[in-house]
């Protein structure tokens, strides 16, 4: 997969809200009700992250939860983290 320009990540983070860039990653922090409400969270992420073979670096701080993405094969961010980070901004809200 081919590593996104600078225009190109602009892009893509205008259409996924509260994700920061940071160097070649981008990651959110999402925040439920309690801890079971985030780790429900996280085996969804996990189960879909399996499924695409792409991976996030999470971190999770009893109710709070941080994703990052970043494509290591290509040096930096492709399509596929920004469509990740789309899916996983989804499951937050069920």
């Amino acid at each position: 997969m081919k590593k996104l320009n600078a225009v190109e990540i602009k892009s893509a983070l205008a259409k996924i809200l509260d994700w920061k860039k940071h160097g070649a990653v981008i990651s959110r922090r999402f925040e439920f009700k309690n801890f079971p409400a985030a780790m429900k969270f996280v085996n969804a992420v996990a189960k879909i992250a399996e499924q695409e073979q792409h991976h996030p670096d999470i971190d999770i701080r009893w109710n709070k939860v941080t994703l990052a993405f970043t494509t290591h094969d290509a040096g930096g961010l492709t399509k596929k983290d920004f469509a990740l980070a789309k899916k996983t901004d989804e499951l937050s809200l069920h």
